[in-house]
């Protein structure tokens, strides 16, 4: 009962804030514009300030895990190759590219460092699992809804130089990247971090986690739910129990624990990212498939999550 309670405490809260995002939507206090502000505010400032505070105030000669970075960027490039091979009997072009990338998405900033905080006070190592992942899932998300989607002439898009440049560029220019980076450097260089800075910093980020979880739930759509359903389903039922079931146990053997762990639940098993829409929509694509699934596996997750963190929790793994 007691992990029960534990698993509880901390996933419940931090699905109530998605909840909360729902309900300001149907009561008219969020509408499309603003979700869409709060969205763009939360992924340029304030999650790229709490990443920097993090890093920043460690001592990154001793946060710094390679081995666990590895880890986290070969299970990513796995499991887009698993998400790739099952999209295949998908007839539908545009639909393979939704498919794959809603399916190996996770929301790995927002609800991982929502997660680890909650349970250990801190973005734990959240900040190393997010430089193994988020690069790769912004290329490869790039690439494949580009690939996917239909040329302007009707023609399939092919990847040229000015295609790789523009991802890289969009990679570079992350601002979560960006602010991982920062908060690394300026703890290998040992700079100080004087109070004035320390609780400007503090304040902002302090926004980061709430904010980004309403503008969640804020963005849920219901419709166009029939078209997709079968695809949907299938991307959601891999995304929460497929790759837990397959990497996780691999990473208990290999004998990562407590919040190295949870960040890797998340990073395997959360609900795919808004983002995911938000890029399918801008790149070509219809965006129904993408939409279902973040939905889907946002609601389901609050559920599936529970389960796996009770698991470990009982496992005396975190």
């Amino acid at each position: 009962m007691a992990d029960l309670v534990f698993s509880l405490n901390a996933t419940v809260p931090v699905f109530l804030m998605i909840v909360l995002g729902g309900l300001f939507r149907k009561l008219g206090i969020f509408d499309d514009h603003f979700v869409s502000k709060m969205n763009t505010f939360v992924f340029l400032i304030p999650l790229p300030v709490m990443l920097f505070r993090d890093l920043a105030t460690e001592d990154f000669s001793k946060a710094w895990d390679g081995r666990y970075v590895v880890f986290c960027a070969v299970v990513t490039l796995l499991s887009i190759f698993i998400a790739f091979l099952i999209a295949i009997p998908l007839k539908n072009r545009g639909m393979k590219g939704e498919f794959i990338q809603a399916s190996y998405r996770s929301s790995a900033a927002i609800l991982g460092i929502a997660f680890i905080s909650n349970i250990y006070g801190n973005s734990g190592m959240a900040p190393l699992m997010i430089i193994g992942t988020v690069p790769l899932y912004n290329i490869f998300a790039v690439i494949v809804l580009m690939l996917t989607a239909e040329g302007e002439d009707g023609r399939k898009n092919k990847l040229t130089p000015a295609m790789v440049l523009k991802i890289l560029k969009g990679v570079a220019t992350n601002p979560i990247i960006l602010g991982i980076l920062a908060g690394l450097l300026w703890s290998v260089l040992g700079l100080p971090f004087p109070a004035i800075l320390d609780k400007t910093t503090e304040n902002v980020a302090r926004v980061a986690t709430p904010m980004g979880l309403m503008a969640m739930g804020g963005a849920f759509r219901f419709s166009s739910f029939r078209k997709v359903l079968k695809p949907a389903a299938a991307a959601t039922v891999m995304k929460l129990f497929g790759f837990v079931g397959l990497f996780l146990p691999l990473a208990i053997r290999l004998g990562f624990r407590k919040s190295e762990l949870v960040a890797i639940l998340v990073m395997l098993g959360s609900a795919s990212t808004v983002t995911c829409y938000t890029m399918a929509i801008n790149m070509k694509h219809d965006g129904a498939l993408s939409s279902a699934v973040v939905t889907l596996t946002t609601l389901g997750s609050a559920f599936s999550l529970t389960l796996w963190l009770f698991i470990i929790k009982s496992m005396g793994l975190v």
